[in-house]
């Protein structure tokens, strides 16, 4: 972990200064992904359009049929597929950081990757391994979140996205968006609600990372003023 968290302090906050200088922008992006890769699409149209200081660089994924795929094809994104078959956990991300490290992303993004990534994969990229998750965390980890806040008759439900640790769903939170539960909502038209403001959440984060404007302080982000 300690030489993860050299490799983090030394390369992997472009947006501070070290040794006096600005580090160059834009941060170069990896995108985790395991099913249809709309958050992934948030990302390459707020990169595309200017509005975050990012790249995506590398898509990766668990799935050949995922649909994210033939959105980085159409964007002209690097794609990669590791598919676990008989691999261990262990064994199938010790792989994937190989694949991952060849595109040098400052930031990995998890978004919608349906897989418990290991200790040495959290550790390799410590605090530059992010998720979004579809709940106010931590109220309704794992998964199914939608439906754990319709069967808890919770009022208020949302979106996080936080710091990746090794255990599920409970890193440091950078940012989070309430979504009001309504009465006939069915898991199908919760999820759609909570998915819109994932996008915007996840994109808003990726740019204050791309800041420099995340500091990890124990179990809490600390967001610092621009500039």
């Amino acid at each position: 972990m300690r030489d993860a968290r050299k490799c983090f302090e030394r390369q992997c906050h472009r947006g501070t200064l070290q040794g006096g200088a600005q580090v160059a922008k834009p941060i170069r992006v990896a995108v985790l992904v395991s099913g249809s890769g709309t958050n992934l699409q948030s990302i390459i149209d707020a990169a595309e359009a200017g509005k975050i200081d990012a790249r995506v660089v590398l898509v990766f994924s668990n799935k050949r049929d995922a649909q994210a795929l033939e959105r980085a094809r159409k964007h002209r994104i690097p794609a990669e597929v590791l598919e676990a078959g008989s691999l261990a956990r262990e064994e199938f991300d010790r792989q994937a950081i190989q694949i991952i490290d060849r595109a040098a992303p400052d930031l990995v993004v998890q978004a919608g990757y349906m897989r418990i990534v290991s200790k040495p994969f959290v550790e390799h990229y410590f605090d530059r391994l992010i998720n979004i998750h579809p709940a106010l965390l931590p109220a309704f980890p794992g998964m199914h979140a939608q439906k754990q806040a319709l069967d808890f008759g919770a009022r208020v439900t949302g979106c996080t996205t936080h710091f990746v640790r090794v255990e599920v769903d409970a890193g440091p939170i950078i940012l989070q968006e309430a979504v009001p539960v309504r009465d006939d909502d069915t898991v199908e038209t919760l999820a759609a609600r909570i998915l819109a403001e994932e996008h915007k959440v996840l994109t808003r984060t990726v740019q204050l990372f791309a800041e420099g404007r995340l500091k990890v302080e124990g179990r809490k982000v600390r967001i610092l003023a621009a500039g």
